[in-house]
Order: structure tokens, then C-alpha cells, then sequence
């Protein structure tokens, strides 16, 4: 992480979720995704603040209000992301947050859309794989 700031921040909700604050751990993401700080930040630490909710280990289920309001928040800065930059893992992150928030359709778009990317890149990636294995789950 290059911003001080946006490190502190992740520290502190990592805290959170450490300490079994789930859902102030949630609120803290969404918090931090809904600034307008957050999209001033350099690419590379957006996504992997990102990351670092979409993927983590051991989400409630099912997702909880302060899941869903997190995912949502997340979901319009993975939207901004996707049409700027079409990377193939914010496309599988963007459809994450789109399960979490129950529409399927717009996750296997969103899985589709990456995959087909990833497909032509590098057809034998670990990202290609797990975004086939996404596509079959929605």
C-alpha cells in the first residue's frame, strides 16, 4: 500500500474482523469504499482494498444487511474499475459482489465478461480457471 491513510484504514477493519466485529468490520469497508478519498487512490490500492473484503475467508451465510450495504459500495468502485480498465479480476470481483447481493444474472455477466478477457490472454491462468468455475456456479 503506497497511501498511508488507506493503510490505516484497512488496518483498523481488519482489527475489526479480527476481534469478531463482523459487522463493523462491513461498515468500515463500506465506509472506506464510499468516500470520495478511496477513488483518489491509485488503482492498485483500490483493488486490493477490494480484495481484501470481496474475497475474504469465512463471510457470514448467508450475507448479513452490513455485508450486502459493503458489497454495494464495493460494486460501484469495481463498476468505475471495470470500465476503465477491463482487467479480468475486477471482473470476477464485481460479480462477487453481485452474488452477495443475490442478482446471479448480472454475476454471470460479469464472470462471462472477464473470462472471455483472460480466455484470450492467458486461456491457461489460474484466473481463467477460477472464473470458468464461477460461470458454473451461477
Amino acid at each position: 500500500m503506497a497511501n498511508e491513510a488507506l493503510a490505516r484504514s484497512l488496518k483498523e477493519i481488519i482489527g475489526r474482523a479480527k476481534n469478531g466485529d463482523t459487522g463493523g468490520a462491513y461498515d468500515g469497508y463500506r465506509e472506506l469504499f464510499a468516500s470520495p478519498e478511496f477513488a483518489a487512490y491509485r488503482v492498485e490500492d483500490q483493488r486490493q482494498a477490494l480484495a481484501l473484503m470481496v474475497l475474504m475467508k469465512g463471510a457470514p451465510k448467508p450475507a448479513t444487511p452490513a455485508m450486502v450495504k459493503a458489497h454495494s459500495a464495493a460494486r460501484h468502485r469495481l463498476t468505475g474499475l471495470v470500465a476503465a480498465h477491463g482487467e479480468p479480476s475486477d471482473h470476477e470481483l464485481l460479480g462477487i459482489c453481485h452474488v452477495v447481493m443475490g442478482d446471479e444474472t448480472s454475476a454471470s455477466t460479469a464472470f462471462r465478461a472477464g473470462l472471455a478477457i483472460e480466455r484470450v490472454r492467458d486461456p491457461q491462468s489460474k484466473l481463467c480457471g477460477a472464473l470458468m468455475k464461477r460461470v458454473s456456479m451461477v
